[in-house]
């Protein structure tokens, strides 16, 4: 019964998904876009949180998969289908190479020598008028050509990130329920006992920032044969800033909770377009609200209301590993 419901829910998903940019303005296709791949970057992101290390470097890792699609594209005129999977390489190869500084520290040192990290290849970006196009960033990047398709178009791109992003969605999800995430899952809540049964927890931390790393960048890649241009200043705190609200108020003790925040979030910023200037103010209190009512995030809710409806106390996973 439970696996009838779901297959009707995923259809509905799925239909929904299908028609509803055909009933939305040019504006509202475009957001569409974003919001679609941006699903994935949250949802990369937490595949770095499982084993409990949290950075501020996945929108930079973002970044190195739009620049590197950027110059093939315009260096070499290698096309979507190319520019994708080596952006995605690239951005797993520079956080391998960052994995032996940054993973030798852990939880609030981790996360303080990521944001330098980035902060670090950013400056390469901005200092590098040549090939990286310094503070203005590098234009002229097209999306893909498939016979009379014209990707141009909003719609027929939002059906191209869709798949895309739906296979990286689909792989992300067999990892976490393999093996290796339900290590990464024992490495973030009893890493010493792992590693009492002989787990390396340095490689796995690894495996999952270079994971992450790789998806991501093929959501920077996604962006800006989209857009066409970009700069550093794209990629900055603030965009991290934006990542980390969105997954911790969906919530990220669940798969969907991540994806969950950044579309409720996404609405919200469109509701709020109007109030540019406090907009800061308004994101703030509702991180404080999110952390002091809803600990567990928006996919603790059901379990919530479940709670509500049976008269029975909901049982909430641990926030530490302690």
């Amino acid at each position: 019964m439970n696996m009838l419901i779901r297959s009707i829910v995923g259809l509905i998903i799925l239909i929904v998904l299908l028609i509803v940019p055909h009933f939305l303005e040019f504006h509202h296709q475009d957001l569409l876009i974003f919001l679609t791949i941006n699903v994935l970057v949250v949802a990369s992101y937490r595949l770095v949180t499982l084993t409990g290390e949290w950075s501020l470097i996945h929108a930079v890792m973002m970044g190195v998969g739009g620049y590197t699609a950027t110059l093939l594209f315009l260096n070499y005129e290698l096309g979507m289908w190319f520019t994708l999977p080596t952006a995605g390489l690239l951005s797993a190869a520079v956080a391998a190479l960052l994995c032996f500084p940054l993973l030798r520290m852990t939880q609030f040192y981790f996360l303080i020598g990521s944001f330098a990290a980035g902060e670090a290849i950013r400056l390469v970006w901005i200092q590098f008028l040549d090939p990286f196009g310094g503070t203005g960033g590098l234009s002229g990047v097209s999306p893909p050509m498939i016979g009379d398709i014209d990707f141009m178009d909003p719609i027929p791109y939002y059906y191209l990130a869709l798949t895309v992003v739906s296979i990286c969605l689909f792989l992300l999800y067999r990892i976490e329920k393999s093996r290796v995430g339900l290590t990464l899952h024992s490495v973030h809540w009893k890493a010493p006992l792992a590693e009492s049964v002989g787990v390396d927890t340095w490689r796995y931390r690894a495996l999952a920032f270079i994971t992450g790393s790789f998806f991501v960048g093929i959501a920077g890649a996604l962006k800006v044969h989209y857009i066409g241009t970009i700069t550093p200043n794209q990629y900055g705190i603030g965009f991290m800033v934006f990542i980390l609200i969105w997954v911790i108020v969906g919530g990220y003790n669940k798969f969907y909770g991540p994806i969950i925040g950044v579309i409720v979030l996404t609405m919200f910023d469109e509701s709020i377009r109007g109030f540019d200037e406090i907009r800061p103010a308004i994101y703030g209190a509702v991180l404080i609200l999110s952390i002091l009512f809803l600990p567990l995030g928006l996919e603790s809710i059901p379990g919530k209301l479940k709670a509500w409806f049976i008269g029975s106390e909901v049982v909430e996973p641990p926030l530490t590993d302690e």
